[in-house]
């Protein structure tokens, strides 16, 4: 089959939110292949704990690409121990460069509750302004609707359940089983 007849997978939206001493990742459970849902429940959000580091990851994508991607952020965060940032940027520079990597589709949103990076193959780690990031099918529904909750007294995870309630009720490919997990440091 080739990849122009191919209907393509579509789905997913992800966000990170930081607001005080909490990180929120939360993402939804759709796969989409062209029209049709293939699976309302996936689990598109993680908690790492390589050397006792707690990182959570939240992935848009290919699932085994991510899944990939998510094994070598594991290494890297293990070579260096509670520096997220320059796991990121290692990860980041592996798949820009390595042949075998650069084919991977997927971005990633990771924390380790004191940042927020988002991870794309174009070799950027990108720490995200007014402490939100969206990724995904639905992303910048998502990003739009919790910016503009930012300066209410909502806390990290009430944005982010509230931002992805919004996206799910505009994309198609984004549903309301949501993965949310939290985290602080």
């Amino acid at each position: 089959m080739s990849n122009e007849s191919f209907p393509g997978w579509h789905g997913t939206t992800i966000i990170g939110v930081k607001k005080g001493d909490e990180v929120v990742i939360a993402g939804d459970g759709q796969v989409s292949l062209g029209q049709t849902v293939i699976k309302g429940t996936a689990r598109k959000v993680r908690r790492l704990s390589p050397g006792g580091h707690e990182v959570v990851a939240g992935f848009a994508g290919s699932t085994a690409d991510a899944f990939t991607l998510l094994e070598r952020l594991e290494t890297k965060l293990e070579a260096s121990p509670g520096q997220l940032a320059r796991a990121s940027v290692e990860l980041a520079k592996d798949w820009r460069t390595d042949k075998y990597l650069q084919k991977l589709e997927a971005m990633l949103i990771v924390s380790d509750g004191a940042d927020i990076f988002v991870i794309t193959g174009a070799g950027d780690v990108l720490e995200p302004e007014h402490d939100v990031a969206a990724i995904g099918s639905g992303g910048n529904y998502a990003l739009a609707a919790a910016r503009a909750m930012m300066d209410s007294d909502k806390s990290a995870e009430d944005i982010a359940r509230s931002a992805m309630a919004i996206a799910a009720d505009i994309c198609v490919y984004t549903n309301g089983k949501l993965t949310v997990e939290k985290i602080s440091k």
